[in-house]
């Protein structure tokens, strides 16, 4: 981990807060419990920061330094709101392309699916505050950057804001083998959001129920699935495909 990638100490971590930082995440000692750990508390359910009470051991697993029991990831790029994205996208005339990624757990994984999108003009990628891939230097660099060019749009209820591009006239595409129809005979020539889940646990139940279109990829082999990443740019491309 390279050490600009955080910053330890309650001060620090509230300090950084108020300042606006973008952090990804918090560490909290288990048990930790004293005046400033409140204010820390109320400032990050206040800005909707993730956070996880942890063994002292893993904090001391990153530093030995006095982190006083409290550990912040610094997000190494920008966030950008879908709110204010999507209507600038069809101010534009854009059909919009999306791509939003449910428990995509895997650092590399999640890299490899920002360098097709970004590589195929998806206009923003959707992720959730919680369950998934940190973004750091492994992501930005498995991404070939491309974590910095394609907007990436952190939401804290991820079934809401899919309701949301519902509402706002996208159509949502979820990719599970569980569907009849073979992505190429899929619509994405209308504005889409194509919905990806992890190889272990898929796309969220929730989702599915509200998705308009369940699309598969289709095996032949004798390995149950592909890798993710490698789906996400087979539905990404289908879309490019399309459109032209």
């Amino acid at each position: 981990m390279e050490k600009d990638e955080y910053i330890y100490g309650t001060r620090a971590v509230i300090e950084a807060i108020n300042t606006g930082k973008n952090i990804e995440k918090v560490f909290i000692k288990t048990g930790l419990n004293n005046e400033l750990y409140q204010q820390l508390i109320s400032l990050i359910k206040e800005n909707e920061i993730a956070f996880q009470f942890v063994p002292l051991e893993k904090i001391n697993r990153i530093t030995r330094k006095n982190h006083q029991g409290v550990l912040a990831y610094i997000s190494p790029i920008e966030y950008t709101s879908i709110e204010m994205l999507l209507p600038l996208l069809f101010e534009k005339g854009r059909e919009p392309l999306l791509l939003v990624l449910d428990q995509i757990t895997d650092v590399r994984n999640f890299g490899a699916i920002a360098r097709s999108a970004e590589c195929a003009g998806v206009d923003a990628i959707i992720i959730p505050e919680k369950g998934m891939a940190q973004i750091g230097a492994d992501a930005i660099k498995t991404s070939a950057g491309a974590l910095h060019y394609v907007p990436i749009c952190k939401v804290t209820n991820l079934f809401r804001t899919i309701q949301f591009l519902k509402d706002s006239g996208i159509q949502i595409v979820a990719a599970t083998e569980k569907a009849d129809k073979i992505y190429t005979q899929g619509n994405f020539k209308v504005p889409v959001a194509i919905v990806m889940g992890s190889e272990e646990s898929g796309i969220s139940q929730s989702i599915l129920n509200i998705a308009d279109q369940q699309l598969k990829i289709p095996l032949f082999g004798n390995i149950e699935s592909l890798n993710v990443s490698v789906s996400a740019a087979l539905m990404i491309y289908e879309a490019v495909r399309q459109r032209n």
